[in-house]
């Protein structure tokens, strides 16, 4: 009977080398050091496998987020903070100095010739006016002086707001307390008007108790106090109120204006309105 032969449990090794190590360089595992093989590790011609690794993208860009923030919450601080300090400006002058608005007259008011001549055939019309006026100028405060440029003088009537006189004012410097007086102001016009006008000015010159006209006066003002000074501001002064009349012959006619009114608003154009 023939015995079995079983195989040996120990791992065989090969022959040693010459120099008596063991062909340690050519054997082969099948243990795994991160994916790959030792005979990979060893074996520089492997090319190991790509693992891409995660990226946090929050981390990136949280630098510079965080700067923008910041520089923004800044921004706007500084922003309050000099209107704060404007503010605190503005209220203590206010109260120290307490300015006003200066305040216009108009004494009186000549009228020399108001005519209104239409052809025959109603074809075209033809105005020719002119005017003569005395202003008055106040300034009422004690610490603060303005500066006018030129005025433009314009006289319209009332209902219709209907041109009727162009003119003039020289510039002038109002110092504080101070009263100025402008008399032989001339006011004229000589042109020719549409129909729709004149069939909107003619009822104003035939009634009885006159016509009512206002003054309106359009120039660029700048205020200085001691060492400040402003930058130029439009104002328009208004003088309504004033109760004409269409001469008689070569005297002129001497309107009423003991009713009329003067008043001074702010012109602040943006663009191409104007407030």
């Amino acid at each position: 009977m023939a015995d079995k032969v079983f195989p040996s449990s120990k791992p065989t090794t090969a022959p040693p080398t010459a120099n008596g190590g063991a062909a340690e360089a050519t054997a082969t595992t099948t243990r795994t050091i991160g994916g790959a093989t030792k005979a990979d590790l060893i074996n520089p011609t492997v090319r190991l496998p790509y693992r891409p690794q995660p990226h946090n993208r929050r981390r990136q860009y949280r630098p510079r987020r965080n700067y923008c923030c910041c520089c923004c919450f800044w921004i706007i601080l500084i922003v309050l903070i000099l209107a704060l300090l404007v503010a605190i400006t503005g209220t203590v002058l206010y109260v120290l100095y307490r300015p006003h608005r200066p305040s216009f007259t108009l004494a009186s008011f000549r009228i020399h010739r108001l005519r209104l001549k239409t052809d025959a055939d109603g074809s075209s019309s033809h105005l020719s006016t002119l005017f003569n006026l005395t202003l008055s100028s106040k300034n009422p405060n004690s610490h603060l002086s303005f500066s006018y440029d030129p005025f433009v003088v314009s006289c319209v009537t009332s209902n219709g707001d209907v041109s009727i006189g162009n003119g003039t004012l020289p510039a002038f410097v109002s110092d504080s307390k101070d009263e100025s007086t402008f008399k032989g102001v001339a006011v004229a016009a000589s042109t020719d008007l549409d129909v729709e006008t004149v069939n909107g000015l003619r009822p104003e010159l035939k009634k009885g108790s006159g016509v009512l006209l206002k003054v309106e006066m359009d120039t660029k003002v700048t205020a200085k106090m001691g060492g400040l000074k402003s930058k130029k501001v439009g104002i328009r002064v208004t003088c309504d109120g004033i109760k004409g009349a269409v001469p008689k012959g070569k005297s002129p006619a001497v309107a009423n204006v003991a009713g009329a009114k003067c008043k001074v608003d702010l012109r602040i154009k943006i663009w191409k309105w104007t407030f």
